[in-house]
């Protein structure tokens, strides 16, 4: 399949029970978790610093952000372009690129959406720049998954990743 970096493709990714959708455009690279160093006084969801590419870039518990649960025991890291900078999202599952069409994205909720105001507060005080790539990402629902994988298989996609 040839992909372009468009508006229609997503990263879908699971956390915890929760799938979710990552702009394609947004995205960098997809890795095995990598070592993490603890840093004082950082609210729940930042796990820490891992050293990507010679950089030390923040890891951010995605369980945590998107329902305050226990969080995730990471299989993936999912690093995404904040600007000029990157931060990784831990995640249990990359499931793979999915062009997801607008008509498809009508009332799906931000993956922040069901954040609780201190979350997101956190965010906004730690990097107001992280909370609006956040905000481009979007829950997926099964109903919604299940279009998803519809509208693949219908355009043809055998392998849509």
């Amino acid at each position: 399949m040839s992909l372009s970096v468009g508006i229609d493709y997503f990263l879908i990714c699971r956390s915890d029970s929760l799938l979710y959708a990552i702009p394609l455009a947004q995205v960098i690279e997809t890795m095995r978790p990598l070592p993490v160093k603890q840093v004082a006084d950082m609210p729940a969801f930042v796990l820490g610093i891992s050293i990507v590419r010679g950089e030390g870039v923040p890891v951010l518990d995605t369980a945590l952000l998107v329902s305050a649960s226990a969080g995730t025991r990471p299989a993936r890291y999912v690093t995404i372009k904040i600007n000029a900078r990157t931060a990784c999202l831990a995640v249990d599952e990359v499931i793979g690129i999915r062009h997801v069409p607008p008509a498809l994205r009508v009332d799906v909720p931000r993956l922040l959406h069901q954040s609780n105001s201190e979350i997101l507060a956190a965010i906004g005080t730690l990097d107001a720049e992280l909370l609006v790539v956040l905000q481009s990402a979007h829950l997926i629902s099964d109903e919604l998954w299940r279009a998803i994988n519809h509208s693949a298989e219908a355009a043809g996609d055998d392998d849509p990743s």
